[in-house]
């Protein structure tokens, strides 16, 4: 995962790493509130279908699967009402170049959190449609969360024995991007054919040290 606080400094971690930036031991099992505003960097996995002129591209932005870094968000704990009043879609986390596109229909269920992207047209954004023409044929196969940690549960060692060694039980989404590399290798998806469409959503694990210290030289140049 990738870690950038308010100063707006980043730095590659795992789940200790995490719990030592928000101080919190891993020996304290249990829900806690966080108050530290921390913003963490997490890949995901999308879907392309094949009619994506007008009905964008359906995305699932995050689930209750555990990463590679033995982590969970829950579902049930998404807030993106403050995303909503402006809902970009950025390019690599850059928030100094225009956005890309937009979100829309955000909803949440049990299987995790989804929406749609649709990227700017080529009259007015020529890269933000390029960044869609790519993704739309397979080139660019990867997107990133941004979410604000808000409420963390760190598992008894019996709830543990299944790999999950810390669950975020309340975040709130603050930004959403396109990106070459995710920081969560787990997030480079497949793309195999369904007939009528095109699904992506099968991940690949090939390289995972590649692509967290790639993330992490490339952040750190910005």
């Amino acid at each position: 995962m990738i870690i950038r606080n308010k100063s707006g400094e980043y730095r590659a971690g795992d789940v200790s790493s995490l719990l030592e930036f928000l101080g919190v031991g891993k020996e304290a099992a249990g829900v806690q509130s966080i108050a530290e505003e921390v913003e963490l960097i997490a890949s995901v996995p999308f879907h392309l279908t094949a009619d994506t002129e007008d009905k964008g591209i359906a995305w699932t932005l995050s689930t209750f699967d555990l990463d590679r870094y033995g982590e969970r968000v829950d579902p049930a704990g998404w807030d993106f009402k403050k995303y909503l009043q402006n809902p970009v879609v950025e390019w690599a986390h850059r928030y100094d170049i225009p956005a890309i596109g937009k979100m829309e229909n955000l909803s949440v269920d049990d299987e995790g959190l989804h929406g749609s992207v649709f990227f700017n047209s080529k009259e007015f954004d020529p890269f933000g449609w390029s960044i869609g023409e790519r993704v739309k044929a397979g080139v660019i196969r990867a997107g990133s969360v941004g979410f604000r940690v808000m409420e963390i549960e760190i598992p008894s060692k019996e709830d543990s024995k299944d790999g999950t060694f810390l669950i975020f039980r309340k975040q709130e989404l603050l930004e959403f991007s396109i990106c070459n590399v995710p920081a969560n290798p787990f997030a480079l998806a497949k793309m195999r054919s369904e007939k009528s469409n095109l699904r992506f959503g099968e991940v690949s694990n090939e390289n995972g040290n590649m692509a967290v210290s790639y993330w992490g030289g490339l952040i750190n140049n910005l």
